[in-house]
């Protein structure tokens, strides 16, 4: 489920941010497709530019992701990113609002972006940081097939021209990640699963 504004951008942009900062992902073909429903895509988070670079290596999802609410206060981005998918988070309040908006979006069948740790964590091993229980709470309630991207680049810094791998993982079905449903409510277990799968996919590359 795409809208036409993010259609036209991708399509426009999408081959010259791969460009610049020299993107290699060689299992863009595990990317599932929309006939398979809703989709959360999970990744590591060294960068800013993290969404863009899942962006513009996805053929067939627009994933929407949650901004923080300061962005939309601001002429023309609060309307572009709004148009492209975005939606606000108060990163000091509760949440529990977008929690069910996202799940409902999932249920609907659109892709979701979420990073586990919550937070950048730049020049850090992803192994070694902290994660929150937010992806797994989510997940496990819309019932839906996870996709795990492990971001790399040297130093977990992203530079342009500095070559950047996007490693996706096979789809994470909600029976593997949930025990078959033996761990639906423990949603840090969930989370940990579904972020050792992202941390598992950055070791395979250096093998």
């Amino acid at each position: 489920m795409k809208s036409k504004l993010y259609a036209f951008l991708h399509f426009l942009l999408a081959g010259l941010v791969r460009l610049i900062f020299c993107i290699s992902c060689k299992t863009r073909k595990k990317e599932p497709p929309l006939e398979d429903g809703g989709l959360l895509i999970c990744a590591n988070h060294i960068s800013v530019l993290d969404p863009v670079l899942i962006c513009a290596v996805l053929k067939k999802h627009q994933p929407r992701l949650m901004a923080k609410k300061e962005l939309f206060k601001v002429p023309f981005l609060g309307w572009l990113v709004t148009q492209l998918g975005a939606y606000p988070i108060d990163r000091q309040g509760a949440n529990a609002d977008v929690i069910i908006k996202t799940i409902k979006m999932l249920e609907e069948g659109y892709c979701v972006g979420m990073f586990p740790q919550g937070t950048r964590r730049a020049g850090v091993d992803p192994e070694i940081t902290p994660i929150k229980a937010g992806a797994g709470l989510i997940a496990s309630r819309a019932k839906v097939s996870v996709l795990p991207i492990h971001i790399k680049t040297k130093e977990y810094r992203i530079k342009a021209f500095r070559k950047v791998k996007l490693i996706i993982g096979e789809p994470i079905p909600y029976e593997e990640y949930t025990n078959g449903g033996e761990l639906e409510g423990d949603s840090r277990a969930i989370t940990q699963y579904i972020f050792d799968r992202i941390i598992a996919l950055g070791k395979e590359e250096d093998k």
